[in-house]
């Protein structure tokens, strides 16, 4: 699929869906939690239906419904999967099922699409054996294909969290390991995700010393409870809005935010304001006026997934803006730093790749034929550079937004942006 995008203003309200993030950590607590869960408002995409199938092949039952997905657990004990688990292009899905399936008397074997296989998962194997467990890659170099047994018992274990994915398997993990379980963790990035794990854990009564994110204790033996919780809307998924509003001067509100929650992506408001957008917060809703921008230097460690929208408004810029301290955002479904270079680019963005980051200076966008290159955010990203790019803009493999926001065109279109898609 292309989406074809012309220049727009863009006008009213759009009301933001689910957290990812926080739609699959709901389902993957259900699968664990005693009896049945309720989760409002969830997420409906790829990346949620791929973590559906994983917790149906761990042994809990699903019942999805429009407004809310009910989920019987398997009170601490999953099933030994009877197939391959395919985690498509979820990679949270992929990190917390091999925390999961550590808990599992028996064979695990995870494996997902062609970005999933080149995702590292070296540090997380290797704390897995740490802890008593089994877990290897199949072609020996921390990818998937990926085998693992349990079960953990506890123990101590030490390791990197290059993704916040790692420590969030083990914290998810480490409750119902039979003894104790000890993570040192000497390096974590985007640490707000792993304050949304320990969120969860606090609504579910769950214990655990946390020592300012470096040292975490988790008692062993413990359960977890059902229970019925709604999902707020996605930051992440926000930032694109946002970001489409800042650089074509418009005005708009986005419903559902949560500005109270956990979620590090509404950083992103922080980053536009302090770029020159006028921005309002309210109850559950945000409004933004686009006003010009400004050049600054932001650190993107917490929040990697929005370099590719801020690179976008970066081009709209006066000055030099610089996004640091993100080398993580080469790990995700594409290494997004050269991405993000190389598409903006050819629409004649003043852009340089760091080992951490971009530099852009103030561009003159013109649309041009670009490639979301099978990267959901990337093509969103582009999408949004196309409405403030003189002519035509042309984003292939646009159909990748199936991921986290399958309704993001439809969304687009409703707030007047010129957008449309052809398969």
């Amino acid at each position: 699929m292309e989406f074809i995008v012309h220049p727009s203003r863009l006008n009213g309200s759009v009301n933001i869906p689910g957290s990812k993030s926080h739609t699959i950590r709901a389902l993957v607590f259900g699968l664990l939690g005693d009896g049945e869960s309720v989760i409002e408002h969830p997420l409906d995409s790829s990346d949620t239906r791929s973590c559906m199938d994983m917790i149906r092949k761990f042994g809990a039952r699903v019942e999805p419904a429009a407004a809310a997905w009910k989920v019987t657990g398997t009170a601490g004990v999953p099933s030994v999967p009877d197939d391959v688990i395919d985690t498509g292009n979820s990679g949270t899905s992929l990190y917390i099922g091999l925390g999961i399936a550590a808990l599992v008397n028996g064979w695990s074997v995870f494996t997902g699409d062609h970005q999933i296989r080149a995702r590292p998962a070296d540090g997380l194997l290797a704390s897995i054996n740490q802890l008593g467990g089994t877990a290897f890659s199949t072609r020996g170099n921390g990818m998937p294909p990926i085998v693992v047994k349990g079960k953990i018992s506890g123990g101590e274990t030490k390791i990197e969290a290059v993704t916040s994915q790692y420590l969030t398997s083990l914290l998810m993990a480490a409750p119902l390991a039979s003894g104790d379980t000890v993570i040192r963790v000497p390096l974590l990035n985007e640490k707000p995700y792993v304050a949304m794990t320990l969120s969860w854990l606090d609504r579910l009564n769950i214990r655990y010393d946390n020592r300012d994110y470096e040292h975490f204790r988790v008692p062993g033996g413990q359960r977890y409870p059902s229970f019925r919780e709604s999902i707020p809307a996605d930051f992440s998924s926000a930032a694109f809005f946002l970001v489409a509003a800042a650089v074509t001067g418009s005005k708009l509100t986005l419903t559902g935010l949560d500005f109270t929650d956990t979620q590090g992506d509404k950083e992103v408001v922080n980053i536009l304001k302090a770029m020159g957008a006028e921005i309002s917060i309210g109850q559950r809703e945000i409004s933004i006026q686009g006003k010009p921008l400004k050049a600054g230097t932001f650190d993107l460690n917490a929040i990697p997934d929005s370099l590719p929208a801020l690179s976008v408004a970066a081009c709209f810029a006066d000055g030099e803006t610089r996004l640091v301290n993100v080398p993580q955002a080469r790990l995700k479904e594409t290494d997004r730093i050269r991405v993000m270079h190389e598409e903006l680019a050819k629409m004649g963005a003043n852009i340089r790749e760091k080992p951490d980051g971009l530099v852009i200076r103030r561009s003159s966008l013109a649309g041009c034929r670009v490639s979301g290159r099978h990267d959901h955010r990337v093509a969103m990203a582009l999408a949004v550079a196309g409405l403030a790019a003189s002519g035509e803009t042309i984003v292939e493999t646009a159909e990748s937004v199936s991921v986290t926001f399958p309704d993001f065109p439809v969304l687009l279109e409703s707030a007047n942006a010129n957008i449309t898609c052809t398969e």
